[in-house]
């Protein structure tokens, strides 16, 4: 069980990704801010952080620079966009993220882009198949 976390501004996304997290087996911690974020990698030992590309105050690209200064947080940073924008995603790996997620996700998009990061998940399968009956 891996510890993730979400900072995402919006309250319908977190809610969401946190459900995700525990269909996978991961125990899910949520932020709606960046510093809220910064707050809990300090407290909690967190595996990975799903962090949205366009927040408000502190953004992305400074969430990172905090984040891996002075060897701060070793975990995996997945950024979450709304836009497939190369550009970002180039930004945000030079900064530290080596992985990147187009919004809206779900449970198979998350469980895939976890494996990538070496982050075992159980039920990814089981949890696509509870969305697609929950939107029938």
């Amino acid at each position: 069980m891996a510890n993730c976390l979400i900072i995402e501004d919006s309250e319908v996304i977190r809610f969401v990704t946190q459900r995700i997290f525990k269909q996978l087996g991961h125990k899910g911690f949520e932020a709606e801010t960046s510093e809220q974020g910064m707050s809990i990698c300090q407290s909690e030992d967190i595996d990975c952080v799903f962090l949205d590309w366009d927040m408000p105050h502190l953004g992305a690209l400074d969430f990172l620079q905090a984040a891996f200064a002075h060897g701060k947080f070793s975990g995996e940073i997945i950024l979450c966009a709304s836009e497939n924008d190369p550009q970002q995603f180039a930004l945000a790996r030079a900064a530290g993220a080596k992985f990147h997620l187009l919004k809206p996700f779900d449970a198979m998009s998350i469980s895939a882009v976890l494996q990538q990061a070496g982050i075992e998940t159980e039920g990814a399968e089981m949890a696509t198949k509870e969305a697609v009956a929950k939107k029938a």
